[in-house]
């Protein structure tokens, strides 16, 4: 457990909000990170308590500022939703990140991913997932025993946080909601949105048409009523 000093030891110390390091390191890390982020906050869009941030700086523990990582996408569970310069975890009622994601670059390093795994074990991170979109390779670790180790077999694996399926092909790494909705890309939802809106305008010309008829028909009888009247036959006698 970390024990940190009164915040007022700390009041003078500044918690950057960028490290410097871009985003991504090509167009397919950058393209996977945002899928990865935008379904999730599709996916949790109605729960204003999970707060889903990509390429944010976290940072564990007041008082050190350079004890941080800025994982390409994090969950956080319990905390709501809203702007945040870096995630300052002591102001998060200490609740750290449960689910991280991170895509692996050309820039990456077995180094550097290790020391990153230390520090999402040392934290509180209870899922670790890492793909590689190079090799089609995604790894798992989930914390047990207070220790994050490696989920054995990760297609078909559904995240115990997320409740998301993870699915591999040759081609590309698939992921599906709990309702056996698939992640879709921004264009792919652009065009789901264009059908809906296709459906829906249909079904209203429908509806309009069959008002059109139905006013029609209650003309024609009415006109039909007039007409027996005329010739003084009562409509309600046949």
């Amino acid at each position: 457990m970390v024990t940190q000093l009164p915040s007022s030891t700390h009041k003078d110390i500044i918690y950057p909000d960028s490290d410097g390091q871009p985003m991504a390191d090509n167009t397919k890390q950058f393209e996977l990170i945002v899928w990865i982020k935008e379904n999730l906050d599709l996916l949790f869009a109605n729960d204003p308590n999970v707060f889903v941030a990509g390429d944010l700086l976290w940072y564990p523990v007041e008082g050190d500022n350079k004890l941080r990582q800025a994982p390409d996408v994090m969950v956080v569970f319990g905390r709501p939703k809203g702007y945040r310069g870096s995630y300052k975890q002591w102001l998060e009622d200490n609740i750290p990140p449960q689910v991280v994601f991170e895509i692996w670059s050309p820039g990456n390093r077995i180094s550097k991913m290790a020391k990153k795994i230390e520090f999402y074990e040392r934290y509180g991170v209870e899922e670790y997932y890492l793909y590689e979109p190079d090799v089609v390779d995604l790894t798992g670790w989930q914390l047990r025993n207070s220790r994050l180790e490696v989920i054995d077999q990760m297609a078909g694996w559904v995240s115990p946080k997320l409740g998301v399926r993870f699915e591999l092909s040759e081609e590309e790494l698939q992921i599906y909601r709990h309702d056996g909705q698939r992640f879709l890309t921004y264009l792919e939802l652009d065009q789901q949105r264009q059908q809906e809106r296709q459906r829906a305008e249909q079904a209203e010309a429908r509806a309009e048409q069959e008002r059109q008829r139905a006013e029609q028909a209650e003309n024609e009888l009415q006109a039909l009523r007039a007409l027996l009247q005329e010739r003084g036959i009562n409509p309600e006698q046949l």
